[in-house]
């Protein structure tokens, strides 16, 4: 076999459709946008627009409120963090911080601070220091003959 003998299945490629060639191509004059308007001429995009209605995304009522400077933790279980220390992904003898948790790959990143969650089983003796926990959280560490330090939140910068 030579390279000028090489060629591609039947059925493969695919000739592109040549439009506005005359009536006889079947994709002539109009070719296949339909007849006049805004949408038959070239570079239109109407993503929301209805037509001069009014669009769905403006009829639906409008709920709630989201407050722009709320607080966003990362979330950590007992169970996600019994499973690091299972795996030796972080050294129980030393106290666990924050930033020692995302060095670990136990938590992604910070965000506004680590809170602990009570969901699973703890059974090493840890000790830990996070933004946030739960009542439930820090009774499961105790438990366990561990300790939970809640260290307040650092207030985000007021302009005046």
């Amino acid at each position: 076999m030579r390279l000028n003998e090489l060629s591609d299945n039947p059925g493969a490629t695919k000739n592109r459709t040549r439009l506005g060639r005359g009536p006889g191509s079947g994709k002539g004059k109009t070719a296949g946008r339909g007849v006049k308007g805004q949408k038959s001429r070239s570079g239109v995009a109407i993503k929301g627009f209805e037509g001069g209605q009014m669009p769905l995304h403006m009829r639906l009522p409008k709920r709630g409120f989201t407050p722009h400077n709320q607080s966003r933790y990362a979330e950590l279980t007992i169970g996600k963090l019994q499973a690091a220390i299972d795996a030796k992904k972080v050294d129980v003898k030393k106290a666990l911080d924050e930033d020692a948790l995302v060095a670990s790959g136990v938590v992604r990143r910070k965000r506004d601070g680590i809170r602990l969650l009570a969901t699973g089983t703890l059974k090493a003796k840890v000790t830990l220091s996070v933004t946030g926990a739960t009542k439930a959280a820090i009774a499961a560490v105790e438990k366990a003959g561990g300790s939970v330090t809640v260290a307040p939140k650092k207030a985000a910068p007021t302009k005046e």
